[in-house]
């Protein structure tokens, strides 16, 4: 199995609809969820929110593109989540940095910024909407679905390659 965590500061906006996107992919693809598989969760580096559902901002934009990530509870990263996901990726370049120094060594996971496998995008960080409006929203899930593509392109060619083939078609 594939496990991949999205990593925002809150875990309420950007890594819920990061992980919706993801996750509709994977069950799109009949990979989500089973052995052999791909897993997903999300987090985030504070604890600010824990327990706490998506921001209703969130939830509306991802509803709006057929995405539910209405049931999704917020958490805090954890030292055990570098040996129990195989890709930890960040939102932003301060998520990304508190993942490398809570990183235990040596730690086989993948930690990376999100948009790295966006690269058409012109940007490295997903932008944070929680202090603007309902349209920071839609663009940051503009961002969000062309990551997650890529993310889930690059996850098919590494670890399913028959997914890979068949996809290609």
């Amino acid at each position: 199995m594939v496990r991949v965590l999205f990593v925002c500061m809150g875990n309420i906006c950007r890594s819920p609809m990061a992980e919706g996107a993801f996750r509709r992919l994977a069950a799109e693809a009949g990979l989500l969820g089973h052995a052999g598989g791909i897993a997903t969760d999300s987090a985030g580096t504070s604890r600010y929110h824990v327990g706490d559902p998506p921001d209703p901002r969130a939830v509306q934009a991802a509803r709006a593109r057929g995405i539910d990530i209405s049931g999704q509870r917020a958490r805090q990263v954890r030292v055990e989540d570098f040996a129990d996901f195989d890709y930890l990726i960040a939102m932003d370049r301060d998520n990304l940095a508190h993942l490398e120094r809570l990183a235990p060594a040596p730690s086989d996971a993948v930690v990376q910024l999100f948009l790295s496998y966006a690269p058409g995008v012109g940007l490295d960080e997903v932008p944070d909407p929680y202090f603007g409006g309902a349209g920071g929203f839609e663009g940051c899930l503009d961002l969000i679905e062309a990551a997650a593509r890529g993310l889930f392109d690059h996850i098919l060619r590494q670890h399913f390659p028959d997914h890979a083939a068949i996809a290609q078609r």
